[in-house]
C-alpha cells in the first residue's frame, strides 16, 4: 500500500491503545470515553471543512495540507522545559 492510501484510512478511534509517557496503559475508562469523544469531534469538524471546501472549489489535497499543518502545529502546554 503506498503513502497516499494509508493516508486515506479512516482510523478506528476506539481501537486505538492509549499509553502513557513510560509506556503503561491508559487504562481509566472515563479517560477513554473522554479521549475517543474528542477525537470523533475532531474528525467531524474536519470533515465539515473537508466539505465545505470542495463545495466552495478548493483543491482537496491543498485543505488536508492545510488541517495536516494544524496537526503540526499544535502545542503542548505540558511540556516539561
Amino acid at each position: 500500500m503506498d503513502n497516499d492510501a494509508k493516508t486515506l484510512e479512516k482510523i478506528d478511534i476506539g481501537k486505538i491503545v492509549w499509553r502513557q509517557t513510560d509506556g503503561s496503559l491508559v487504562s481509566c475508562v472515563d479517560k477513554l470515553k473522554v479521549l475517543s469523544e474528542n477525537l470523533e469531534e475532531i474528525r467531524q469538524v474536519c470533515q465539515d471543512a473537508l466539505e465545505d471546501a470542495v463545495l466552495m472549489g478548493c483543491d482537496e489535497r491543498q485543505i488536508r495540507q492545510v488541517l495536516d499543518g494544524i496537526v503540526a502545529g499544535l502545542e503542548n502546554p505540558y511540556r516539561q522545559r
